[in-house]
């Protein structure tokens, strides 16, 4: 309280003297009243003036000067009843009168003088972008309509200082400029003028006494403290974060034996450019080494296994991070803790004891409490406000009764989020522990975020006209509330199945549509997945002279989480009945132009997936075992499937009578019409298997820095060697994936290879048809810019390898294209995955005249990630 809120009250004392003793001075009839003598009176009554905005009554129960409530004046009734009112720091003035007196009744008067509130507050010195995040910072410290006090002013000057010391802006000023706001009575206006001058920036940091350790060692386990230099951190000084950053120099001494290593000394200066020199002593003392580990307390299991656990030897460096590590918690699973917890210890604890230091050796006592085995009693889900309960506990591996186990525990986390309905920054679990009953409760707290996508587009071309697409996913969507419309929004929703429907076109081209519907629990008890859909595309090039190309496909399909080897491993089956119909299409990539093929096939795929996120993965790892194959038609014979000589005459006949009266197909004409038409016979119910190899890899490098490692390969063959391969659902290499529309959708696998056009990779000098085998390398730096569930971006840096090839005689898995790169991804819920990557081609056969730019390719990314 302020030197002026303690005197107040006796300044106010000696006023109400003057102020009784002239009123009773002007007045020679009214009883002169005596402030040197203490008299008790009774209020008889409270008036309040001076309130515009506040309820007299909750001032008056504040002061405590009730009616019927005996008071002494002079006494401390008064000063209390003020000191009461100025700690609500809503008035700026205080004084209380007594009107008049009755006997030993007192009527008294609080006069009081409303403190102004704040109409709006504004920035200045900044530009108009950082406004919402200082909004954010000044939350909950200055808001429209409350009261405006110093202490307000101060607060939230302090909260912006902080903000922008944070940022390392060492030097930054905030001033709080105060101004009547005239169109409203009572009211004021804050500016905040900030400077906040240039960041203070790390120049050198510099070691001494680090004999075992280099410098640059030293400097990557300070995570926050980064020189001038660093380019994925900005320079900056923080006392707080450097505090941090000399604790874990310490603790990587203490990771390689060096258990005495301490920081003797350190300084920081500011040099005279304004950057902040640091330097850092170091004593690192001996290293030492573990001699004897011992176990007490263990009655479960032997301390043989327990040492095996444990993984520890004698004569081993001493690494303190190592054996905390595998005595509580190994993200491996291999340690103690996780031996305990599995098999229910939920009160399991564990503390090395350090039982001798002699020399360089140390021994260690590893004390035990295992306490009772827990099992689990209630299981309680909350936040899923759209997706119904029982989506979630399908999911997860925690059930009631069962013996508490916190791989079960992490397990059911990873699948929650997984399921892509939920926001993992606010995911939280919780254990309370019933010690009495030997029992946990599991509290999951989620907070539901947009999961369903739209795809809108639009534009107009000369030639094409019209170019839109169309397209909405619903991934909770749920078809048994169809009836119940609380549950539309804008479609019924909470039983997690996808519901995707998508169209097309670019007029009178191209014209594609399809729709698909996943329930991923068919029958409710298994994690047993049903996907069923049709598609259907059409292109007409006739106009330019190339022909209509039509494929219409419908598709089921059956997938299952297996047991068996672990339950990451999946089974998926699929049935797809195909028909290709081509008409005259020519020039686009195939050695045939007319007929009608089929292609009916069954794809299935054995897939182990341990990602731990499905939208930035920062660990965990998927391969997947494809193999689709069509039919073989023992019945159709080469010789059957081939046309009869009356059949081609006939044929033959019939084309030169569509040629009007021209002259006839030439004898190389016809040879070549023939041939297209015995192709065509041939391949109408197209025979072949494929198979396909895929593994990725994530790894947390620091921080938030994932590096991304990827293997693909396929390969296509055939049932007979007199029919071959078919021409369709070949492997083409290049581009992303998205830029080349008629191949990608027309029975061939488009390969994604940044810093190349498909047509820049030849299969035997022709791109005709594909290749019959291919194989593909990646590796990726990902770094995240934000990783928030409503607007997930990362940057990303990559270096990819492809090729394809005819047969296996040409196959040469070192003979690759090789392109490198940049990427950014963007990832909404609304819009699903966005992006575009930038590749540069170091193999492309460009000739003499191709300048730095040719080598370079841009591609867009839209809706997933390219194969």
């Amino acid at each position: 309280m302020t030197i002026k809120n303690i005197l107040y009250p006796f300044f106010l004392a000696f006023s109400l003297l003057f102020v009784f003793q002239g009123a009773y001075a002007q007045n020679e009839d009214v009883e002169i009243v005596d402030y040197e003598t203490v008299k008790s009176y009774e209020i008889g009554g409270v008036k309040v003036t001076g309130l515009k905005y506040r309820d007299s009554e909750a001032i008056i129960a504040r002061s405590g000067l009730r009616v019927g409530k005996k008071i002494k004046i002079p006494g401390q009734d008064i000063p209390n009843a003020i000191n009461a009112l100025l700690s609500l720091q809503l008035f700026s003035n205080i004084e209380i009168y007594l009107e008049k007196t009755v006997g030993d009744i007192a009527f008294l008067e609080i006069k009081l003088q409303e403190r102004p509130t704040l109409s709006r507050y504004s920035y200045t010195g900044v530009k108009k972008m950082k406004h919402d995040d200082l909004n954010e910072v000044l939350e909950n410290v200055v808001l429209k309509g409350g009261i405006v006090t110093e202490d307000t002013k101060q607060l939230a000057r302090k909260k912006l200082l902080d903000y922008y010391y944070e940022k390392g802006f060492q030097d930054a000023k905030v001033r709080v400029l105060e101004k009547r706001d005239t169109s409203k009575t009572n009211s004021v206006q804050l500016e905040f003028a900030i400077d906040k001058k240039k960041r203070v920036r790390v120049g050198k940091i510099a070691f001494s006494g680090n004999e075992n350790a280099k410098g640059w060692k030293l400097k990557r386990k300070m995570e926050n403290t980064k020189g001038r230099w660093n380019i994925l951190k900005k320079s900056k000084y923080i006392a707080e974060d450097f505090r941090k950053d000399k604790n874990s120099i310490i603790a990587f001494y203490n990771n390689i034996g060096y258990r005495d290593a301490k920081i003797v000394r350190d300084s920081v200066w500011r040099d005279e450019k304004g950057r902040q020199q640091i330097a850092i002593e170091i004593d690192e003392g001996a290293k030492y080494f573990y001699r004897d580990i011992s176990w007490k307390g263990n009655s479960i299991y032997d301390d043989d296994y327990l040492a095996r656990i444990l993984g520890i030897q004698s004569g081993d460096v001493y690494n303190k991070e190592l054996l905390d590590k595998r005595l509580s918690f190994s993200l491996d699973g291999r340690d103690v803790s996780s031996l305990y917890m599995d098999d229910g210890y939920l009160m399991f604890r564990v503390e090395p004891v350090e039982r001798a230091i002699e020399g360089d050796s140390i021994d260690i006592e590893v004390r035990i409490t295992e306490g009772p085995q827990v099992t689990i009693d209630k299981v309680i889900i909350k936040g899923n406000d759209r997706t119904h309960e029982d989506v979630i506990r399908r999911e997860i591996r925690t059930r009631p009764g069962k013996k508490f186990s916190r791989s079960d525990i992490i397990r059911s986390q990873r699948q929650i989020l997984n399921l892509g309905y939920f926001n993992p920054e606010a995911f939280n679990m919780e254990t309370p522990v019933n010690p009495a009953r030997g029992t946990v409760d599991i509290i999951y707290t989620l907070e539901e975020k947009p999961s369903d996508q739209l795809e809108l587009s639009a534009g107009y071309g000369g030639v094409s006209g019209l170019i839109g697409t169309l397209g909405v996913t619903f991934n909770n969507f749920s078809l048994n509330n169809i009836t119940d419309r609380s549950t539309w929004n804008p479609l019924p929703q909470g039983d997690a199945q996808k519901l995707s429907v998508r169209a097309q076109s670019n007029s009178q081209f191209f014209q594609s549509y399809n729709i698909s519907f996943t329930e991923p629990w068919l029958g409710g008890k298994k994690p047993t997945s049903l996907t069923t859909g049709l598609v259907y595309s059409a292109f007409d090039y006739s106009a330019f002279g190339s022909g209509r190309l039509a494929i219409a496909r419908g598709f089921i399909g059956l997938g299952t989480q297996l047991k068996w080897p672990d339950d990451f491993f999946s089974l998926y089956g699929t049935l797809n009945i195909e028909q290709i119909s081509l008409d005259d299409f020519r020039n686009n990539g195939f050695s045939i132009e007319n007929g009608t093929f089929n292609n009916n096939s069954l794809k299935l795929a054995l897939t182990r997936s341990s990602i731990n996120e499905p939208i930035y993965p920062r660990s965990g790892m998927k391969m997947s075992l494809s193999v689709q194959f069509t039919p073989y038609y023992f019945w159709r014979d080469l010789d059957s499937s081939l046309l009869s000589d009356d059949e081609i005459a006939a044929a033959v006949t019939q084309e030169n009578k569509v040629r009007g009266g021209g002259d006839p197909m030439s004898q190389l004409e016809e040879a070549a019409f023939v041939d297209e038409l015995q192709n065509s016979s041939k391949f109408k119910f197209l025979e072949y298997h494929k198979w396909r190899l895929d593994s990725e890899w994530y790894f947390n490098l620091v921080d938030k820095l994932v590096l991304m490692t990827q293997a693909k390969i396929g390969f296509m063959g055939y049932y007979r060697e007199e029919i071959g391969l078919v021409p369709f659902e070949r492997a083409a290499v290049g581009g992303s994936g998205l830029n080349n529309q008629t191949q990608g959708i027309n029975g061939r696998d488009i390969i994604s290879l940044r810093g190349y056009e498909v047509e820049d990779i030849e299969v035997n000098n022709t791109n005709i048809d594909g290749a019959s085998i291919w194989n593909k390398f990646t590796v990726e730096l990902r770094y995240p810019l934000s990783t928030n569930p409503n607007s997930t971006i990362y940057f990303h840096t990559f270096a990819q390898a492809a090729n394809a090839w005819d047969n296996f005689r040409d196959y040469n898995p070192f003979e690759l294209k090789r392109s490198a790169g940049v990427g950014l991804r963007v990832f909404l819920p609304m819009f699903g995955l966005m992006g575009f990557d930038y590749g540069f081609g170091f193999d492309k056969q460009l000739g003499d005249t191709a300048t730095f730019r040719d080598y370079g390719q841009f591609n867009i990314v839209l809706g997933f990630e390219p194969e």
